[in-house]
């Protein structure tokens, strides 16, 4: 690469402390005037247009030409044109300049991401190295310059780890790049700030502006991932308990941004990329990919509801972990491809679109180009946006993770007869469903029509689904005494499982069906659907004296059970599939609900098992004593990862079946105990889990499952263990004796 014989390196008098105090100055400055503050920012205005070029992808190929074709098809299928491409020294002669080129021939607006090497940004403060930049920008401008939409410097400027710029290194290569971007009279976006960390996006542009070299548009990728749900309030910044204090949403931190480069004299704002990973989901939730394409859809309804962005971005097209399309796999760089998007891994009859394509797609076709026109004053679990497209008014609808809305609760009958109705993935429905939870869908009516809109209206109260339980819809019945919901394929099947389970038909428990009579009464009925098939149905029938009171503030117990079985299918561990629950509106008896679900073949539980081990048994009923506690310890360990404290895990509560590929199973029942965290389980609550199924083991068993579950979890439990489980055999001890008491048994009758 030979140098420009025209220009010469500027000579630049930055020095690491000078800088540091210029950078701290300048932040203590705009944050006095006002720039870290925004009144009401955590909601959207409304009236503002959406650019039609709103949406880009970061794209990269590989050496085999195929993938630049099959790159190029993507783009035309999602219907996006603005495309974001990183490019680093020695790419010019390599796949990376032929993709550019090919990119450029197809029509493709491109936004050029100069990339250093993070050996090269490292020695930015020394003249060879400053050479060596401004010959690549000079070359690269020379020979691209008239095809490109505009320049981008800055990888991720905030994290030196990832990016090798110090301040001084940075500043002089921006001082570098800027007049030769300038000379060829293409816009410059910079500087590229990665999450939300607005001390340096004040502090740079203040130092850009005062050296005289601002960009055009301002970028900074807007990530929500640390968030987990795009429209939570950023618990990172003073933990979960203040989060709501600050209120710093997605929107609130984008209009932030747009106010900061505003006041420093660039308002254009860019968001190049953004993106959920695969595994951080997966710590949680099961459907990772289908969550993955919700936070999508989430995410850029957020972005254009909040007015503050002319272009959003999702990067990379292409990847296992985070991208549209799966590469099969194939290894993950050793730099995170938020900083260098360098090149397409894998072989193209590999990849596979994922459902955040389509969910892509489904954006790129209704909302760029519309017109905002407001939120819907709706409870904050709840989200309903409004945009309007030439002749349609379109409204995106959706919930906060395992809500539910019923849309007869949002809007009027007769407007509900006459929408259209389309999913996340632009899909059109051919009647609207009635309810929607996390997963957007869209409404659309003429433009001209006047909708009627319950302001205020919230999600069901207290009520939990899981969004792509598969097998069906959720449906939502109501009368005058009785409220309930229940999940099945067709609107058909629904009605005959209501006219079969409603609370005036259920019946009392027949004695020659019946499971179990304490508590609570369990017992099987015929599905209604036919098949042969059985369902489970629990109801309480006996609150002792001291819940009788503390249970009239909580969901009753049908809804408990509904709710955990839907949280524990939302976090891919099994439980009996949820088919109906209902109770009374108005509670006048606490035992008047009842939950219903699939009937789980066979009789053996964990209790049984473990009964005949702790006897010296080392295998009983086919069940070897190891291989049931390597597989328990697995499913403990993904159990307590996933947020779940069971609170009631006796091995009565743990059905064991076999897989396809004949390893241990387990299937949670009598699930209404059970709470939920948007984190792994604390300790504690660990502790109290495996105290609890370890009750009717031996000491030797129950060291032998806890080294299981201390390998899996990479804990180590020590002392607290025994203590906890010493504790619990204790209360259990008493509690039988408390049983055997005749005056208790007598109060009990």
């Amino acid at each position: 690469m030979n140098a420009p014989t025209t220009n010469t390196v500027p000579e630049h008098r930055n020095t690491g402390p000078s800088l540091r105090i210029e950078f701290v100055r300048a932040l203590a400055a705009r944050a006095l005037a006002g720039d870290l503050r925004l009144a009401d920012g955590d909601r959207p205005g409304s009236g503002h247009a959406v650019a039609t070029d709103f949406l880009s992808v970061a794209v990269a190929s590989s050496p085999d030409p195929a993938t630049d074709a099959y790159v190029i098809a993507c783009l035309g299928d999602l219907g996006i044109r603005h495309v974001r491409l990183d490019f680093s020294y020695g790419d010019a002669d390599r796949h990376v300049g032929r993709f550019l080129d090919r990119l450029c021939e197809s029509g493709l607006r491109v936004s050029l991401h100069l990339v250093q090497p993070a050996d090269a940004a490292r020695r930015m403060e020394h003249p060879d190295a400053q050479a060596e930049w401004q010959a690549f920008v000079h070359d690269t401008l020379e020979r691209w310059a008239t095809r490109i939409e505009m320049i981008e410097i800055g990888s991720t400027v905030n994290r030196k780890r990832w990016a090798g710029h110090s301040l001084a290194g940075f500043l002089a290569a921006w001082q570098i790049a800027h007049p030769l971007v300038r000379a060829h009279g293409l816009r410059l976006a910079g500087p590229n700030v990665t999450d939300f960390e607005p001390p340096w996006n004040i502090g740079l542009l203040a130092m850009l502006g005062a050296r005289r070299c601002l960009p055009d548009v301002h970028t900074n990728n807007l990530f929500s991932e640390r968030c987990t749900e795009p429209e939570r309030f950023d618990h990172k910044i003073l933990g979960h308990r203040l989060a709501g204090l600050h209120r710093f949403n997605l929107i609130k931190k984008a209009r932030l941004l747009q106010h900061i480069g505003a006041r420093a004299g660039v308002p254009v704002l860019h968001s190049p990329a953004a993106f959920w990973t695969l595994p951080r989901i997966e710590r949680l939730l099961q459907d990772g990919e289908q969550k993955q394409a919700d936070y999508l859809s989430r995410y850029f309804l957020l972005c254009a509801a909040s007015g503050a962005l002319e272009r959003a971005g999702w990067g990379p097209l292409i990847c296992h972990r985070e991208g549209l399309v799966d590469d099969d796999g194939a290894p993950y760089p050793a730099l995170e491809r938020i900083t260098h998007y360098a090149s397409v891994s894998g072989s193209v009859a590999d990849f596979r679109r994922r459902p955040a394509f389509q969910a892509c797609a489904g954006i790129a076709a209704l909302i760029p180009g519309s017109r905002y026109t407001g939120r819907v004053p709706t409870a904050e679990t709840l989200e309903v946006h409004a945009f309007l497209r030439a002749e349609e008014q379109v409204h995106a609808v959706w919930t906060r993770n395992g809500a539910a809305v019923a849309l007869h609760d949002l809007y009027d009958a007769d407007d509900l007869a006459s929408a259209r109705c389309l999913t996340r993935d632009g899909r059109e429905l051919p009647e609207v469903p009635p309810v929607i939870g996390e997963s957007p869908h869209f409404l659309l009516w003429p433009a001209s029509r006047t909708l009627r809109v319950q302001e205020g209206a919230a999600p069901l109260r207290d009520v939990r689904i899981h969004a792509h339980e598969a097998g069906g819809r959720y449906h939502v019945h109501e009368d005058d005494r009785w409220r309930g919901m229940i999940h099945a394929s067709s609107p058909q099947d629904a009605r005959l499982l209501l006219d079969a389970l409603h609370p005036e038909r259920i019946g009392a428990p027949p004695s020659d069906r019946l499971l179990r009579k304490a508590r609570n009464a369990v017992w099987t009925v015929a599905d209604p659907r036919g098949g042969n098939t059985q369902l489970v149905v629990k109801q309480p029938i006996r609150i002792p004296a001291q819940k009788r009171l503390l249970d009239r503030f909580k969901p009753s117990k049908g809804l408990r059970s509904w709710n955990a079985t839907a949280e524990l299918a939302r976090r891919g561990l099994k439980a009996a599939a949820p088919v109906a629950w209902f109770e009374e509106r108005v509670r006048t008896d606490l035992t008047l609900n009842w939950f219903i679900c699939a009937f789980v073949p066979g009789e053996l539980s964990l209790r049984d098992l473990f009964a005949a081990y702790a006897q010296g048994a080392v295998e009983h009923a086919g069940y070897g004593r190891d291989e049931v506690f390597d597989a328990l310890g697995g499913f403990l360990v993904r159990m307590h990862g996933r947020g779940v404290f069971f609170r009631d895990l006796s091995g009565g509560n743990l059905l064991v079946g076999r897989d396809a590929q004949a390893h241990p199973t387990f299937t949670l029942i009598d699930t209404g105990r059970a709470r939920f965290h948007d984190h792994a389980t604390p300790v504690g609550e660990r502790i109290a889990d495996l105290s609890r199924v370890c009750n009717k083991l031996d000491r030797a068993s129950r060291r032998q499952l806890i080294e299981r579950y201390e390998a899996g979890s990479g804990l180590r439990l020590g002392l607290r263990t025994t203590v906890a489980f010493g504790l619990y055999d204790l209360k259990v001890a008493f509690k039988r004796r408390l049983r055997r008491n005749p005056v208790v048994r007598w109060l009990k009758r």
